[in-house]
């Protein structure tokens, strides 16, 4: 019987499992903020907690893992990873290797080794590999950087449309009085000037309204539209950049946006231009937390070739808890 590690290092937390050949999870560990662009320090003894309880609740020692895959945020460029090697390194793994949490997001959606995944969570990013083991991240640096949305940015696309409407430079819409019992104002003019005068950053929380808004209201059905053709583009230049405009594959869609309340209008819009670019692509919500993706890159790269029984009992013990809505798409 051989032993897995996967871990799962994010911006707010860190998960790390244990598994078997079979996919029962043997360990699970945790840990704080495993994304060293917010502290390589905090990072580093993060994950090490992780790792550490997660061997200790299964029973094994380091030397005990045929294989270990660290999915880690922030593992985007080459000075990225001359952080994260030894950081890792001084786990005391023999066999192990580091990618970025979108890589384990897609692994995780998928029960293919290609594909391409869409993460729309407090920001965006884009990922993909084809048949051939060629990669490809498009996104996760920023607006300026081509990107657009994710929770944040569309937090301030709903501030920002309740003041033009109440300027006269956008239509009504139901978002302000969402808006507004959100933030406990009294009206509009109220938010302008506390926000204003006392610098306050608008919580990302106030996204979710845009789904509460529905296809009713014609601002927030913009957004949204928006959101899903700019994410849709992203996985398209992914599809065609790499050549995979005639396979068959999974758009794994993850992040908070996308599996805990995306509106019809922002997967229809995805949908729409990702088939267009690969008409034999298909959508495919992510149902497995992303640390699942770890193991079976483990496995994938121990040579272990994961059958059915093991993606289904994976799926039994680290299924996705929150649900979304309808999609409304064939």
């Amino acid at each position: 019987m051989n032993y897995y590690l996967g871990v799962d290092g994010g911006g707010s937390k860190t998960l790390a499992v244990v598994a078997d050949s079979t996919g029962r999870i043997r360990g699970r560990g945790t840990g704080g903020c495993g994304n060293h662009q917010l502290g390589a320090e905090l990072a580093e003894q993060s994950i090490q907690q992780a790792v550490s309880d997660a061997l200790a609740q299964a029973g094994l020692m380091h030397t005990d893992i045929a294989h270990a895959s660290f999915g880690l945020a922030g593992a985007d460029r080459e000075p990225d990873f001359a952080i994260l090697r030894p950081l890792v390194s001084a786990l005391g793994l023999s066999r192990y290797h580091i990618v970025c949490d979108t890589v384990i997001a897609m692994r995780a959606g998928t029960r293919q080794r290609d594909g391409v995944v869409l993460i729309c969570g407090s920001g965006t990013n884009c990922y993909g590999v084809n048949t051939a083991g060629r990669e490809l991240q498009i996104g996760g640096f920023g607006y300026a950087f081509g990107d657009f949305g994710g929770g944040s940015e569309l937090a301030i696309e709903v501030f920002r449309s309740v003041i033009r409407a109440w300027e006269g430079r956008e239509e009504p819409t139901a978002l302000t009085e969402l808006t507004l019992a959100a933030l406990g104002c009294g009206s509009v003019e109220e938010m302008f000037h506390r926000y204003l005068d006392e610098g306050k950053r608008v919580p990302h929380t106030l996204a979710k309204l845009l789904f509460q808004a529905g296809p009713e209201d014609a601002v927030a059905r913009t957004i949204l539209e928006r959101q899903g053709l700019e994410l849709g583009k992203a996985a398209s230049a992914v599809i065609r950049r790499l050549g995979m405009e005639r396979d068959t594959f999974d758009v794994v869609l993850a992040g908070s946006v996308l599996t805990r309340g995306a509106g019809a209008e922002l997967i229809r819009r995805v949908h729409e231009e990702v088939k267009r670019a690969a008409p034999a692509c298909r959508l495919q919500r992510l149902e497995m937390e992303p640390v699942a993706g770890a193991i079976l890159l483990a496995m994938d790269d121990a040579g272990e070739m994961p059958g059915p029984e093991v993606y289904e009992q994976l799926q039994r013990e680290l299924a996705v808890k929150e649900r979304d809505i309808a999609w409304g798409i064939d």
